[in-house]
């Protein structure tokens, strides 16, 4: 008897490949020229290293001079930055640009980028600090460095927001994406987020484009900080839909707060589960009771 598998292969086969060349936004065969998820990976890993030294490394290697190390490690990031930058910039280019152009700019962007790194790590200090002070769990800032998930978030986030304002294509909503498959922290890089931030916990936040969060504002998992509606699809594009959240609130697990317009004001506390689409005066608690009055329930 005929194996089934093998006298199907061939056909099969065919119709999957004549399916490449029916014109779908899925369809792309060109392997080369644009940006790899795989290096773009493989980049904030290093990035990793050059924030934090002695912290993240590649263990199989001697390592005697921890500077000598980083020297490799930051002109090595250089180089496929500068890669990946110049691929996202072809790949996304409306028309026929000047190839020159592009590679200078995609350079400028790297030097930028990299020259940003120390004011990177000055405010990750901040959030190591707010972690640190924030969880009495925590025994060692070493610990939060190596195992929180909202560090590391954080961290890729605070990146991925410098490329971000140069206005770099992809790549830092791959470098997000990466973090949050890991943690499960969704911050869009394009979130504004000020020092001593400290989510506890982590999994299932996410905190949308536009929003804008001052500093010492400590977060729980499950919080939504979101829009209100995304009906209008790309129509809403660079319309602010995210809510602000100013300085030192605190908001509670699985508080859901929505809006552009939306503003949750200094030294206000946010129970749990809490469903907020209006602003919140400074120095407010609002709890689940709170809303029930509020609505009539």
């Amino acid at each position: 008897m005929k194996n089934i598998i093998e006298h199907e292969i061939s056909q099969i086969t065919k119709s999957i490949l004549d399916d490449y060349g029916t014109g779908r936004n899925i369809d792309k065969m060109d392997l080369f020229n644009q940006p790899s998820k795989e290096e773009i990976i493989a980049i904030v890993e290093d990035l990793l290293k050059i924030v934090y030294p002695g912290y993240y490394r590649d263990r199989s290697y001697k390592i005697y001079n921890i500077k000598s190390n980083s020297t490799v490690t930051i002109e090595d990031v250089a180089y496929h930055l500068n890669k990946q930058i110049l691929l996202a910039l072809k790949y996304t280019a409306k028309e026929e640009n000047d190839v020159e152009k592009l590679t200078e700019q995609a350079e400028k962007d790297t030097v930028t980028f990299l020259k940003k790194i120390p004011d990177v790590r000055a405010m990750l200090e901040t959030d190591l600090e707010a972690a640190f002070q924030g969880d009495p769990a925590a025994k060692y800032r070493d610990e939060i460095i190596l195992s929180y998930p909202g560090m590391f978030a954080i961290t890729v986030n605070r990146l991925a927001h410098e490329l971000f304002l140069l206005e770099v294509p992809l790549i830092p909503r791959i470098m997000t994406e990466y973090a949050h498959s890991i943690t499960g922290i969704d911050i869009h890089p394009g979130a504004t987020i000020g020092k001593y931030f400290f989510i506890d916990h982590g999994t299932g936040v996410v905190v949308g484009e536009t929003t804008v969060i001052g500093d010492r504002v400590k977060i729980y998992q499950g919080v939504t900080l979101g829009a209100l509606s995304t009906r209008g699809g790309q129509k809403l594009r660079d319309v602010r839909r995210h809510p602000t959240i100013e300085d030192d609130v605190t908001i509670y697990s699985g508080a859901s707060i929505l809006g552009g317009e939306t503003v949750v004001g200094k030294n206000s506390v946010i129970g749990s589960n809490v469903f907020i689409t209006s602003s919140i005066p400074a120095d407010t608690k609002v709890s689940m009771k709170d809303q029930d009055l509020r609505w009539g329930q």
